[in-house]
């Protein structure tokens, strides 16, 4: 499973300090034995990251959403150890079917806190899948912590970057064991 970060962000003492002014991205690929519909329909299912992560609870969509296509909203329920319980709200901004998705976080006054896609490519053999995810621009759960703490910008940045690569990794994992595990040939 390939693991990519697209960072920017000022040098500092001869590294890349991460700041969340600069929308830092990461993604997580991993090509899969199937299909893309099999794929297509593992990825548009809003509830699997709530499967396989510890911080995302449940999701739900919203009014008479029930499925991917643009301007469809879910709501997300997370809990986490150093942020705290909280809900977000989530609309889907781009599909492209069997290709890609791209859901945003919707934030104060209707900005964007964070966007979140899954891509799939024909590959040799298979499927490569890609979740990615980008924070900002506009304020979320870490905008305190950084306020708060601003020398440790880069570091706080860092360690959300790594969970939310921890959390995909998942994802990606739990999709190939559902493709191994099934018994067509």
């Amino acid at each position: 499973m390939a693991i990519a970060y697209r960072e920017f962000g000022s040098q500092q003492q001869g590294r890349v300090q991460v700041r969340y002014r600069d929308c830092p991205t990461i993604e997580v690929a991993e090509r899969i034995p199937c299909d893309a519909d099999t794929a297509w329909a593992m990825v548009t299912d809003i509830e699997l990251p709530a499967r396989c992560s510890p911080e995302l609870k449940s999701v739900q969509w919203e009014g008479t959403a029930d499925r991917v296509e643009p301007g469809a909203r879910f709501r997300g329920r997370n809990d986490h150890p150093a942020l705290g319980s909280w809900e977000t709200v989530c609309e889907v901004v781009e599909v492209e079917p069997r290709r890609r998705w791209v859901w945003r976080v919707v934030g104060p006054d209707d900005t964007t806190s964070a966007t979140w896609a899954f891509e799939i490519d024909q590959a040799r053999e298979g499927v490569l899948i890609r979740q990615w995810a980008r924070m900002g621009p506009a304020p979320s759960g870490l905008t305190a912590a950084i306020t708060a703490t601003p020398e440790l910008e880069g570091r706080i940045v860092a360690r959300r970057l790594e969970e939310w690569a921890t959390g995909m990794r998942a994802n990606l994992t739990w999709i190939r064991t559902q493709v191994d595990s099934d018994p067509r040939p």
